[in-house]
């Protein structure tokens, strides 16, 4: 056995126990908006190979890390890897070879500060994406296609100390139960996240439920569990259902469709303590969820609000 598979078993996660993980998939805008960095192509892993701005990745989750200790919940340290696949990084001048060790360094990066915060109740874990924007009116990739194309990222991470992956922002649901499939293949846990309109829905129209149950029933129910992000409390309050498989929440700061947010120049943050008592709330209408945090325009002042607002409630 080596070190990293004895740590993983150390670490229990999310869905074993009662205890609330604050997580933060925000980074992207914080980064554009708030630090004044440009990513290519919206891909944040390049930013790796800059002393400079691989210190500003490191440092957001410092910060995570340190607010979720001030308020007595874990945290889960999210490797900056959502668009490092093969079809998002070509363009960017990334080869096979190329690509595989920047996965492996963004999760590098995240081990170097779970070691330095020193405490069991830090997961790392590795975030992919959809091969294609999420947003796109495309055709969906057939689940066997969708096994064999996240395969290739997904067999790196399962080489570096991840204690599970999350797939962020899915909303086709052969790609997701693809993505799943392969992940239980190679026996590494996956969080699935889907994202749904302002209407609570998959761009599809399936309902997030719906949804949930259809890649269940795909997959045998292989994921660990499902999470929504990339939305507003408002959008998906009412699409939850006390689902016992939907065990996360990260929201947008803005209630704004996504169509809106594209075409935005300025970010809008939204008021973070209504968003933090609408997360509460939404807590409290579905007690199966243990991971909640920001996703797009949030920052440390939206996941203190809502961590607050969580144990107060």
């Amino acid at each position: 056995m080596s070190v990293f598979e004895g740590c993983k078993m150390a670490r229990k996660l999310p869905d074993e126990g009662d205890k609330k993980f604050l997580v933060y998939a925000g980074t992207g805008t914080d980064l554009i908006f708030n630090h004044g960095i440009e990513l290519p192509g919206f891909a944040s892993f390049p930013l790796l190979e800059k002393p400079s701005t691989r210190d500003v990745l490191a440092g957001q989750m410092q910060a995570l890390v340190q607010l979720a200790g001030e308020l007595g919940v874990g945290c889960i340290l999210d490797a900056p890897t959502w668009m490092a696949n093969a079809d998002r990084a070509a363009p960017l001048g990334y080869d096979a070879e190329r690509l595989r060790e920047v996965n492996k360094d963004g999760v590098a990066l995240m081990e170097e500060v779970r070691m330095a915060a020193g405490r069991d109740d830090v997961l790392v874990s590795a975030c992919v994406g959809p091969r294609r924007d999420p947003y796109a009116d495309i055709p969906p990739m057939t689940v066997e296609q969708s096994r064999n194309y996240h395969g290739a990222q997904l067999a790196v991470l399962k080489e570096t100390s991840v204690d599970l992956v999350t797939a962020y922002t899915f909303n086709r649901l052969s790609e997701a139960a693809g993505c799943v499939l392969t992940a239980r293949d190679i026996r590494l846990p996956i969080i699935m996240s889907l994202v749904v309109e302002t209407d609570g829905c998959l761009a599809d129209g399936t309902k997030l439920v719906d949804a949930i149950d259809q890649i269940e029933a795909e997959t045998d129910g292989a994921a660990l569990f499902y999470m929504v992000n990339c939305s507003h409390p408002t959008h998906f309050a009412d699409a939850l259902n006390a689902h016992p498989r939907l065990k996360g929440v990260v929201a947008n700061a803005s209630s704004c469709s996504h169509a809106e947010l594209d075409e935005a120049d300025t970010l809008d943050e939204g008021d973070p303590v209504q968003l933090g008592k609408e997360i509460a709330d939404v807590m409290r209408e579905n007690p199966s969820i243990r991971v909640f945090g920001g996703c797009c325009g949030t920052d440390m002042r939206h996941l203190r609000e809502m961590a607050l607002e969580v144990d107060r409630r």
